[in-house]
């Protein structure tokens, strides 16, 4: 598959679609909604995904890429897909913390437990 574009990078391992982000801060609403965008499809083009997106390039991210986030999660869980989240910095897991995001989503430390978490799902 292409790369879906200048804000995504998209790898395929063991069946997981690897998502890595390419901005350091994920701030502004345009895009948000472009990223928004290209994970909807991705996952609405692929009944079951498995999907994880991997947090490690990212520094800052707004309360709306949250809100994406959630919208995502909803999305994949109607797929019947999976989605994790991984290498998320600690000044971002605190976000997640205080709005209890932590408990939405599967977050794991890095991108290889991520990874085994699936086989065992």
């Amino acid at each position: 598959m292409e790369q879906p574009s200048t804000h995504l990078k998209l790898k395929r391992s063991a069946g997981v679609a690897l998502v890595e982000f390419a901005d350091r801060k994920i701030l502004e609403e345009l895009s948000i909604q472009e990223i928004g965008d290209e994970l909807q499809r991705l996952v609405m083009t692929e009944p079951g995904i498995r999907l994880l997106l991997n947090f490690r390039n990212v520094d800052h991210l707004s309360s709306a890429a949250l809100g994406m986030l959630i919208n995502l999660n909803k999305r994949v869980k109607e797929q019947q897909g999976v989605l994790r989240l991984s290498d998320i910095n600690r000044q971002i897991f605190e976000v997640f913390k205080i709005t209890r995001l932590n408990r939405v989503f599967d977050i794991h430390d890095t991108q290889d437990e991520a990874l085994a978490s699936f086989g065992e799902a």
